[in-house]
Formats: C-alpha cells, structure tokens, sequence
C-alpha cells in the first residue's frame, strides 16, 4: 500500500511550469481532485497535504528544496512516520519518455536523476515506487539542464497533462496495493 506520495520539482515561481516540475504539478492536480490543502511544514522542509483516497490516508509532500536536495525532506518525513520505502511513491519528470507517456517501476538506479539520488542516499534504499511522467529528450544541441528547466510547449503540455489525467486514475488502485494491475496498465 502507499501511504506517502512525493512530487519532485524546485520550488520558485521561475521553474513553477517546467517540464522538471512534472511532479509537484501532478500533485498539486491530485491534492485539488481529492479535495486536500496545501501547509508548509518546516520540519519536513516542503509543502504538506493529506488525501482520503480509497478510504486511506495518503500523505502528499513536495519538498521545499531544490531538486537535488529532495532527500533531506522525503528522509525527515519518512522517519517520523516511520514509513518503509515499499510504501513512497515519487513523482518525477522521465527524460527517456516522450510528453505524454507515464510508466510505474520500483527499484532501480537513478538514471542521472538528481531527485532520485538524493532520495535513495536519504532513504539508503532503492526500493521505492516511481510513477515516471515523460517529458522528452531535448532537441539536438541544446543542453539537458536548460530543456528540463524551461516550459514545455502547448502541444507537449497538453500531453503531460494526458499524463497527469491517465496517472490519477490509477491512484486508487496503488493505494489500495494493486500494482501488478496498475504495471499492467501503465507499462503495456
């Protein structure tokens, strides 16, 4: 079962609607659809809601860091709660996706990932959800960092969104512990 849903992005309003914002965006679409409020929380450094999904208490967290330091707020909350790394579930934008695309797996690397290997050094585990929003490769010649870091265009934006929508609807069947069937779906 997922108990803690964490989206990853920077917290600023210049990198509010970037494509590395993919997953404070679809938790902030989440939060509003399951009618949950936003607090800053400074003992987990990041932004707190709670949800009754599937008649669960699931616990939303965007940190209030930068990406790269996203362990330090995931690692705080996580202790407190004594949760297991089998029940987080992190939201991040996926380079190796194109817009529109969204893809589930546990375990693995961090694939350059920033976020991600600030989480598996906090958490010392690997073993946690992630619930993967493409967003492309950028065009030949310009750089990773200045193509995660700016907006998408309205076509990609209207897929992400696609993304987001295809995303919440398997949200429940997660929290229920159903991930074989939401593999199936989101992987085929």
């Amino acid at each position: 079962m997922i108990k803690l849903i964490v989206g990853l992005g920077n917290p600023g309003e210049q990198y509010e609607k970037t494509r590395h914002n993919a997953g404070f965006l679809f938790l902030d679409a989440l939060v509003e659809y399951f009618g949950g409020t936003w607090s800053n929380q400074p003992k987990f450094q990041g932004l707190y809601a709670e949800c009754s999904i599937a008649n669960n208490k699931v616990m939303m967290l965007k940190p209030d860091l930068f990406m790269n330091r996203s362990g330090q707020s995931v690692g705080k909350l996580v202790r407190y709660y004594k949760l297991k790394p089998e029940e987080i579930l992190v939201v991040h934008d996926e380079l190796d996706f194109n817009p529109g695309v969204v893809r589930l797996k546990i375990d693995g690397g961090h694939a350059g990932h920033n976020g991600l290997r600030d989480i598996i050094a906090h958490l010392a585990s690997r073993e946690f959800y992630r619930l993967r929003i493409g967003i492309g490769r950028p065009p030949a010649g310009k750089a990773v960092a200045d193509f995660v870091l700016s907006a998408p265009s309205r076509a990609e934006w209207e897929m992400m969104l696609s993304a987001f929508d295809i995303s919440r609807g398997v949200i429940k069947s997660l929290v229920l512990g159903d991930i074989a069937i939401v593999m199936n779906k989101l992987n085929a």
